[in-house]
Order: C-alpha cells, then sequence, then structure tokens
C-alpha cells in the first residue's frame, strides 16, 4: 500500500484476533508497530510471533491513565505515532432480561468509552504533529439488530457516530474510518460458538464462511494508506454479503 513504509502505528487489544492480523500486516507494510493488550498471555504469544514488534504494551483501554501512559510509551518507542488502530473490544452473549448492571458497564467502557480516550490522546497527538489517521472498529452489531449482544450492539453503534462526529471536526488534518465487520473467525469468536452454532451461522451468510482475521487486516491496511488519502468519516462493512439483502435478522 502507497504511503505505509516507515509510518507508525499503535493497534488496541493487538495481542490476538483481528488485532493480530492487522499488526502483522502494518509490519509487511514496513510500518513501525506498537501493540497494546490487556491480555498477559496474549502478550506473550504475540512477542513471539512478531518478534518485530516496536513494543508491546498492558493497558485496559477503560482506564485513562492506563491508555496516556501506554500511548506515551509507544510514541516515545516509535517517535510518534501516525496511525491508530483503535481496536480493542469485548462481547458477552447473554439474553437481554439476563445482562446484569456490571456486564452493561463493563461492555460500555471498553467498546466505546475506551475507543473514546484512545481516540482523543491521539487526536490530540496528531493534530500537533499535523497528520494522522485513526481506525475505529465497529461491527455490522452497529446498525443490524442481533440476539443476545444488547450491549454489544449498543457500544458498537456508539462507536459508529463517534467515527462520524471525528471525521468532521479533525478533517482536515486527521482522516478516521470505522471498519464493521460481520462474522470472523476469532478466538473470541470461537470461545462464544460452538461448532454447530458456527455452521449455523455460516448457511446465513451469502459467501458460505466467517472471514478470517487477515482479511479485514487488509481492509485496515488500506484505508491507513495514502491510497485512501480520500476517504474519511465512513463505515465500511465487511461481512461477506450477510447484511446486503437483510440476512442478519434471519
Amino acid at each position: 500500500m502507497k504511503g505505509l513504509k516507515g509510518k507508525s502505528a499503535l493497534v488496541t487489544g493487538g495481542a490476538s484476533g483481528i488485532g493480530a492480523a492487522t499488526a502483522k500486516r502494518l509490519l509487511e507494510e514496513g510500518c513501525q508497530v506498537c501493540v497494546l493488550d490487556c491480555d498477559p498471555d496474549a502478550r506473550k504469544r504475540i512477542e513471539s510471533e512478531l518478534p518485530g514488534l516496536a513494543g508491546v504494551y498492558e493497558a485496559d483501554v477503560a482506564d485513562i491513565d492506563q491508555v496516556q501512559t501506554a500511548f506515551a510509551q509507544a510514541g516515545s518507542e516509535m517517535g510518534g505515532i501516525d496511525i491508530l488502530i483503535n481496536n480493542a473490544g469485548i462481547s458477552i452473549r447473554h439474553p437481554f432480561t439476563e445482562i446484569t448492571a456490571e456486564d452493561w458497564r463493563r461492555v460500555l467502557a471498553v467498546n466505546l468509552t475506551g475507543v473514546f480516550y484512545v481516540a482523543q490522546v491521539a487526536a490530540r497527538h496528531m493534530l500537533e504533529r499535523g497528520s494522522g489517521v485513526i481506525l475505529n472498529t465497529a461491527s455490522t452489531n452497529g446498525f443490524m439488530g442481533y440476539p443476545y449482544y444488547a450491549d454489544y450492539n449498543a457500544s458498537k453503534a456508539g462507536v459508529i457516530e463517534l467515527t462520524r462526529s471525528m471525521a468532521l471536526e479533525l478533517a482536515p488534518t486527521v482522516r478516521v474510518n470505522a471498519v464493521a465487520p460481520g462474522y470472523v473467525l476469532t478466538p473470541m469468536q470461537r470461545a462464544e460458538y460452538t461448532d454447530e452454532m458456527l455452521s449455523e451461522v455460516n448457511r446465513k451468510i451469502p459467501m458460505g464462511r466467517h472471514a478470517q482475521p487477515e482479511e479485514i487486516a487488509g481492509l485496515f491496511a488500506f484505508l491507513a494508506s495514502d491510497e485512501a488519502a480520500f476517504v474519511s468519516g465512513q463505515v465500511f462493512t465487511i461481512d461477506g454479503a450477510e447484511t446486503a439483502g437483510g440476512l442478519a435478522s434471519r
């Protein structure tokens, strides 16, 4: 991708799934890459799998102090941050009537407040530097109704509107977009779905399968690159045509 070589990128939730695949892709494109993640086992694993990373830092994105510390460490290590992949997120599969107050607070804290915290810290840094790209991970859950994920759905809808608002305010210095994946075969998905449930989902996706994390990473790489220099304020769905005909509600 044009304009990625030599850039510096920070990937939150970057030690597994979509985040890890995106960190790997950006390394392959010639970027310096730091990963931020709260899972100690995943951090050890990604350090082993991607020895070319500039740094791997511990932080809970729902904690503003941890975010500021980790961002400063990554920026110092790489001499600044040009690209933010704002990807950290969690989900809990449960019926609406069984969502506890703590479940609700935690999912919104990570998926929406955490995205805001990291984005705001990055935006201030990028405005001072005179350029930057912020890419938020949304979801098709943010604009379609899916059962058993009311808290997750609400958080991702918030990410979509946060993305659009940021793009308006930060232009023309910083470009801001969101990627909205459908079903992706990540460790988080594997933990929540049995093989039978995965097969049932695949039957309603026109492409007949889940996405691979590397396919989402390719879209992130394009949007971060100079190939997308006039692209801002948009939400890009990547779901194998699942939502094209309203099949998500089936």
